[in-house]
């Protein structure tokens, strides 16, 4: 069984086996998250760009759970640096793991570490669990990549950014759901501050209108995906 819990933002947890993905892990400091640290077992962490609602609390919870963090070359040496366990990966690549496998995929956007310096390329990340495709796009504006991946990978499920201003809003978010041939879509990184606020009942509707599936989450609310 997989089991995916939207915490908030963008910070999703995929619950498989023995097995606990964590994905853009910003819960400190984020007035939206929802998440038990402590009854959760985190064996993975990935994170799509530098940024602090993205990077979050990945560096101290790989230090004192001896995870690993998968994310882009420049940010691994980053996360490194920080003392944490880091794994550097690219554009295309693809890491396999127990659970299954991720690989990275272009985002537009942009990355910097809490500091400020340069944190190389942003990333969105294809997992691949049980035979399930699942894209999360990271923080990114509608582009033409997403076209290739849907293509290519043919995701079944995508977690898409709407909440504008930062990144693509609700309707090129309907058209990236077009584009990834994804037949499950799932909202993110909206309503977390005011900047970012999106009308999820209107996103929903024209998902469905597309004849997708389109699941809006409550934060900590989780949903099974082996089907």
């Amino acid at each position: 069984m997989v089991s995916l819990q939207y915490i908030g933002h963008s910070a999703f947890y995929i619950k498989t086996g023995d097995y606990g993905i964590l994905i853009d892990p910003f819960i400190t400091g984020n007035p939206k998250a929802v998440f038990d640290l402590k009854n959760n077992k985190i064996t993975d962490i990935f994170v799509t760009h530098g940024h602090s609602d993205h990077l979050g609390d990945a560096i101290p919870l790989s230090k004192s759970l001896n995870a690993p963090i998968c994310t882009i070359f420049e940010l691994a040496s980053y996360c490194m640096s920080k003392g944490a366990a880091a794994q550097g990966i690219n554009m295309g690549g693809k890491i396999e793991y127990p659970w299954g496998s991720a690989r990275f995929l272009p985002a537009f956007h942009s990355s910097s570490t809490p500091e400020g310096f340069y944190a190389g390329m942003p990333a969105s990340i294809l997992f691949e669990i049980n035979g399930i495709k699942i894209y999360h796009a990271g923080d990114t504006c509608l582009h033409a990549e997403m076209k290739t991946a849907g293509e290519v990978y043919r995701p079944d499920i995508a977690l898409l950014p709407i909440g504008s201003h930062y990144t693509m809003g609700v309707n090129d978010a309907i058209n990236a759901a077009q584009w990834l041939n994804a037949k499950h879509i799932i909202p993110m990184h909206y309503n977390t501050f005011d900047l970012i606020n999106a009308d999820t009942d209107y996103f929903k509707l024209k998902i469905e209108e597309l004849g997708k599936k389109c699941t809006v989450l409550y934060c900590g609310e989780s949903i099974k995906i082996n089907e």
